[in-house]
């Protein structure tokens, strides 16, 4: 019976008294920093155990919390892509790698042996001038010779360089031909001199041969763009590191909607048409008069409806005039006349400025009122930088796994083994392992169909529940007492089984699960039920019958246990009702 005092049990006496012992329990330190907690009206429990509530309130209205950080599933994913992602350029997309000194000679040494090699280092890409100084102190230093464009010369020579033209310009460090390990010691210090000039880069030609280009950084020496130390940070969006820079992360932006400036369009501008313009009603005096002005020098009337203006017209309203001066007339509050002259920003501009130099907060409130969400036009609603975006593995980027449904990012994850080097496998196996065994909750509770990167804030009250109570299962914990508020709500019955397996699941980590519930499934797979009526509100509160299952339907007291017994039925109708739709 709903009202009968079983949220009053579970939630206000048991999970408060558990809670309130376990805060006792830490030093008057921790305590300071919790809050002390009322006992509840109760003489005596025992056997208490640390007690987590995972209720049906709403979730985190927070816009940057998502399913894929309630459920930590986004963290490991973080740790993957940092440990196992490929970077690419997020401008040329060609593939970027880091290589240490040893691990390009290892490179170079794989070259047939009898090769001849020239390793240069990279000074100047695709930059106009002459560039005599580079040339001068490259020859100051002793080297002999450089390549220009493809082309090798000796810097003894004088070496004219259009300075309308864009040039490329390697030094040449060394010459030698490669024979097994001779050259090795002289191989890795040309290529650590080469580093050093090239800042990073060197480049290996092999003559009558290709070239291979060498960094020891992840950047593309191709558009000259650095993407830094990779770690998990980087694919954050609450971090600086990985948020887009357009909007900080949240990947949305609030603007002003013209259509919510502007809701009725059959109204005039007299009538008061621009919604935070008019009061009553009517358009503002202030406003009127710039209006008017306005209208006089494009040649519109005030009172011709909005629906009826041509589109420049309404842009000019909307948006203004580029800053061209107009004439305002008003009345001042003595009731005197004034006139001078002023620029027309337009509406919308106007409430963007209003909302930024604005201290208070129902001004701000008023003009989020005309705004409307809508994604960012820079990272397409990703959150990321491009840098962060620009690395993937096995062709996706760590958005592009957040936007799978449940079910298909768990196959993506379980068919990775299979697509990754075994090297790679030994570094992500356990992380993959974590990611798995996460979505497989979820997939196990009935929330197959959820997409890492759905916003918590539109999540209904029994999916924020089982989205908790996956999070529990993966956090391992045991010996702890969970409560449950109705965790079937909202669950199709062909999962109904799956979410029974969960909560066994929990239970068999060594923890003990009290469960407010109505559905029958549910209250058959329990060990122990306690039933509290006989009525609601002041008719509940007792305790009717308590047992297993069998106790229960044996009641005779029990209104539960007669239906579950099937000695009292809800009869099917006959005839149907006929919808509305």
């Amino acid at each position: 019976v709903s009202g009968s005092g079983k949220s009053s049990l579970a939630f206000d006496t048991i999970y408060a008294e558990g809670q309130r012992r376990y805060v006792e329990s830490l030093s008057a330190y921790a305590r300071q920093f919790l809050g002390q907690m009322e006992k509840p009206d109760v003489d005596y429990i025992e056997g208490l155990s640390p007690a987590i509530s995972i209720d049906q309130k709403g979730s985190s209205h927070n816009p940057r919390s998502i399913v894929g950080t309630m459920t930590e599933i986004y963290d490991y994913l973080r740790l993957l892509f940092a440990r196992i992602g490929h970077p690419h350029c997020p401008k040329c997309g060609r593939a970027i790698s880091r290589q240490t000194v040893q691990q390009i000679v290892d490179a170079v040494q794989e070259i047939p042996d009898g090769s001849r090699i020239m390793i240069l280092a990279p000074l100047v890409r695709d930059r106009k001038g002459e560039h005599q100084t580079i040339l001068k102190d490259l020859q100051k230093a002793g080297f002999v010779r450089v390549r220009v464009d493809g082309q090798i010369y000796d810097l003894s020579e004088v070496i004219q360089l259009d300075k309308n033209k864009k040039h490329t310009i390697e030094v040449v460090v060394d010459r030698l031909r490669i024979e097994g390990n001779e050259n090795a010691a002289r191989l890795a210090d040309s290529v650590e001199t080469a580093l050093k000039l090239g800042l990073g880069v060197v480049l290996v030609k092999v003559l009558d041969g290709g070239e291979s280009l060498f960094s020891e950084h992840f950047a593309c020496v191709y558009c000259g763009i650095n993407l830094g130390e990779i770690s998990p940070r980087t694919f954050s969006f609450n971090s600086p590191y990985g948020a887009c820079p357009a909007c900080t992360g949240l990947g949305c932006k609030l603007e002003i909607d013209p259509n919510l400036v502007i809701p009725d369009k059959s109204l005039s501008l007299a009538e008061g048409a621009i919604q935070p313009w008019s009061r009553n009603g009517q358009l503002t005096t202030w406003y009127s008069s710039m209006l008017q002005s306005l209208s006089r020098r494009h040649g519109f009337s005030l009172s011709t409806a909005v629906k009826d203006l041509t589109e420049e017209q309404l842009r000019l309203v909307l948006y203004g005039d580029g800053g061209e001066k107009v004439l305002a007339t008003y009345e001042d509050r003595h009731g005197r006349m004034r006139q001078y002259y002023t620029n027309f920003e337009g509406v919308i501009p106007y409430l963007e400025r209003r909302y930024k130099e604005t201290d208070s907060d129902s001004v701000r409130a008023d003009i989020e009122s005309y705004m409307a969400s809508t994604p960012c036009p820079a990272c397409q609603g990703r959150r990321l930088k491009p840098e962060s975006l620009a690395v993937t593995i096995v062709g996706k980027n760590i958005m592009d796994v957040t936007i799978l449904p449940v079910t298909e990012a768990l196959n993506w994850v379980e068919q990775l083994g299979g697509k990754i080097s075994p090297r790679e496998l030994i570094i992500a196996r356990q992380i993959i392992k974590e990611i798995q065994a996460r979505l497989s909750f979820l997939r196990d509770i009935g929330l197959s169909y959820l997409t890492l990167d759905r916003p918590s804030a539109t999540l209904s009250g029994g999916e924020a529940q089982r989205i908790r109570l996956a999070t529990q299962i993966g956090s391992g914990l045991s010996g702890v007492l969970y409560i449950c508020d109705e965790p079937t709500v909202g669950l199709h019955p062909a999962d109904g089984s799956r979410l029974i397996a969960t909560l066994k699941r929990l239970r068999d980590l060594d923890n003990t699960i009290i469960i407010v519930e109505h559905d029958e499934a549910v209250m058959r797979a329990a060990y122990h039920i306690i039933d509290l009526g006989p009525g609601a509100g002041k008719h509940g509160g007792e305790v009717v019958a308590t047992g297993t299952l069998q106790d229960i339907m044996d009641c005779s007291q029990s209104i539960t246990g007669q239906y579950l017994s099937k000695a009292k039925q809800i009869p099917l109708p006959l005839e149907r009702r006929s919808g509305l739709g």
